[in-house]
């Protein structure tokens, strides 16, 4: 469970004004010295996140944030880096001071919470200070409050029991393809080991959908693509599935029969974390493509660039033969994202295997809304190669 990637992990976030204690309650609930403490109000700058376990909920990630009420133009910023926190956010504690009667501004941020769906727990602090106001607080807010004392360390196991009662069970889809490979089924994964690929280990999609194989007790038959050709004779029966890299999916398909189910990481990666009919749709819009078109990529990682990368020069050159002609291409890494996307003809969005999945899916409904195509790297290769009904219908 310590190895859980975070982005698989429950992201449980802290909420609240400066001062009402978010850090020590997240020092307490660790039980170690993950966040800086201070009586100064605006101690806490950057959202700061812990990697831990919280049975029986298994992995978790616990992230403390700024005050809401931070001031000036420096903790403007810091607000803003409070409210992106929001879309990654999985469960939410809402932390009040006791006694403290203005609830101004929790109250604007529990409605964005409440619009996101966001599960949200009350938890008063400083009740070893000051007179609790539960009674006043629970009129206001409709949710369970927790009474605590971080700093005393005072009913902090009711504070664990509240977050695993209220902790959402979907907040990831359970497996990757696991309702598509049956016990003993043949997998064949064509994972290439050229210069992109990191040296002396696999990529993380690939991890997980091994993983995934073996929990369905299915075979998993790891190869490069240069020996394909080898693996498919080897076989006395048909593979039941080809999983190759999305770069790879013009060679692979026409190495192997047309009958074979074949798809690639990046589009089981769109499936098990983002919308599938919805990069779908926004694959086909590269037929609509013109000259000048504005394109957004967007990786979720960053990385040193290398020669060849898919998002700088790959999807670029394939796009642009598509259309015929030069197009006004952006390239993004990490969470951070344009806040006027309606200049966009199309959206290009990465496996995600770096993001949670409400991460991701905030993203696509901000897209959604202002209607702008958004497809996969994975989905959009299918596209461009031809092969798009072949490599997707069969996972609808």
């Amino acid at each position: 469970m310590l190895t859980t990637p975070k982005a698989n992990r429950l992201h449980i976030s802290i909420f609240g004004k400066r001062n009402v204690g978010k850090s020590s309650l997240i020092n307490a609930l660790t039980n170690q010295p993950i966040s800086v403490v201070s009586d100064t109000p605006g101690t806490t700058t950057d959202p700061v996140s812990k990697s831990m376990e919280l049975l029986p909920l298994g992995p978790i990630v616990i992230v403390d944030t700024a005050g809401l009420d931070d001031e000036g133009k420096l903790g403007s910023l810091r607000v803003e880096k409070t409210k992106e926190v929001i879309e990654k956010t999985d469960l939410a504690v809402l932390v009040f001071s006791a006694g403290d009667s203005n609830i101004i501004q929790e109250k604007e941020w529990f409605n964005d919470l409440i619009k996101k769906d966001i599960p949200v727990i009350g938890v008063i602090n400083k009740i070893d200070i000051y007179e609790s106001n539960i009674d006043f607080l629970k009129k206001e807010f409709n949710i369970s409050f927790v009474e605590i004392s971080s700093t005393e360390r005072k009913n902090i196991s009711k504070l664990k029991e509240a977050i695993i009662n209220n902790a959402p069970i979907d907040f990831e889809k359970t497996s990757i393809l696991g309702d598509i490979v049956k016990p003993k089924d043949r997998v064949i994964l064509v994972a290439p080991q050229d210069i992109q690929a990191p040296k002396g280990r696999l990529i993380l999609p690939q991890v997980q959908i091994i993983r995934d194989i073996l929990d369905h007790d299915a075979l998993a038959l790891t190869v490069k693509d240069s020996e394909l050709k080898d693996i498919l004779s080897s076989l006395n029966n048909e593979p039941d599935l080809i999983i190759t890299d999305s770069q790879m999916f013009k060679e692979v398909n026409a190495s192997i029969p047309s009958h074979l189910k074949l798809t690639s990481f990046s589009i089981l990666m769109a499936r098990y974390k983002g919308d599938l009919d919805l990069y779908i749709a926004g694959a086909k819009a590269i037929n609509n493509l013109k000259t000048n078109d504005k394109i957004l990529i967007s990786e979720a990682c960053t990385h040193h660039p290398l020669k060849g990368d898919i998002a700088r020069e790959k999807l670029p050159k394939l796009l642009e033969k598509k259309c015929g002609g030069k197009l006004d291409i952006e390239v993004i890494t990490g969470s951070d994202f344009p806040k006027d996307l309606s200049k966009y003809k199309l959206i290009l969005q990465c496996g995600s295997c770096m993001f949670t999945r409400r991460q991701l899916l905030s993203r696509l409904e901000i897209i959604k809304s202002l209607n702008v195509p958004v497809t996969n790297f994975g989905v959009a290769l299918a596209e461009l190669n031809g092969i798009l009904d072949r490599a997707c219908n069969f996972l609808k």
